[in-house]
């Protein structure tokens, strides 16, 4: 095949994140799989074809492929950033978070067990939000999110907490998400529009999930009608 190099084979984990599908490469760079397989035949891009037959393609080969206005920017997972992982390292960081926060502190193990449900369902949706290909899943997981984002308001409103109260534990706990994804792009080399877009793709998610999270307070304050 040409442009191919059928000699050259990756080895370990850290081969198998460098090495794509052509699936994985064309959503990379936002090209068709037909697209992709036309470069790789005129020897535009490097490849080398497993012993079954499929292609597998350079990362840093997909992404030099386009100029940088029109680069997309790869998704958590193709960075090798899982939400497994990412959520971890997030939950390491907001321990303090609640410091000062008087009616968490009052809550027993029992008690706060919801809220942290709540809390890995709010990261593994935004997660899904940021790495979603189509608006269909980009909703799907914001919805998801700020459905668990909104419980929390409604719970911090059933224990005494305030609107000002609850409001200001989540913008403690927004902080290190976004800390958390700016290192991602400079750990991972992300051009400057690649990140850029990231973080602003957080924000709007995290924005919305701040209006749920009052919604449900101020309907929990509210009281049944």
């Amino acid at each position: 095949m040409k442009g191919s190099d059928v000699s050259a084979q990756p080895a370990g984990a850290s081969a198998r994140r460098e090495w794509l599908t052509i699936h994985e490469a064309s959503a990379l760079v936002g090209v068709s799989p037909a697209t992709l397989r036309r470069w790789s035949d005129a020897g535009e891009i490097r490849a080398f074809t497993t012993p079954g037959g499929h292609r597998r393609f350079s990362r840093a080969a997909v992404l030099g492929l386009l100029p940088a206005a029109r680069r997309r920017r790869p998704s958590l997972e193709l960075l090798g950033e899982t939400p497994e992982r990412l959520t971890r390292l997030y939950r390491r960081q907001v321990g303090h978070a609640i410091d000062g926060a008087s009616w968490i502190a009052a809550l027993d193990e029992t008690e706060r067990g919801p809220l942290r449900e709540h809390g890995r369902e709010i990261a593994a949706a935004l997660l899904g939000f940021l790495d979603a290909l189509t608006p269909e899943a980009r909703e799907a997981s914001i919805a998801k999110a700020a459905a668990a984002a909104a419980e929390y308001g409604r719970i911090a409103a059933s224990r005494g907490a305030g609107l000002g109260e609850t409001v200001e534990l989540f913008l403690r706990f927004r902080m290190p998400f976004v800390r958390e994804l700016g290192a991602v792009a400079r750990r991972r080399g992300l051009e400057t529009p690649q990140a850029t877009d990231l973080l602003e793709a957080a924000t709007e998610a995290i924005d919305r999930l701040l209006a749920a999270l009052i919604q449900g307070h101020e309907t929990a304050a509210r009281g049944p009608r």
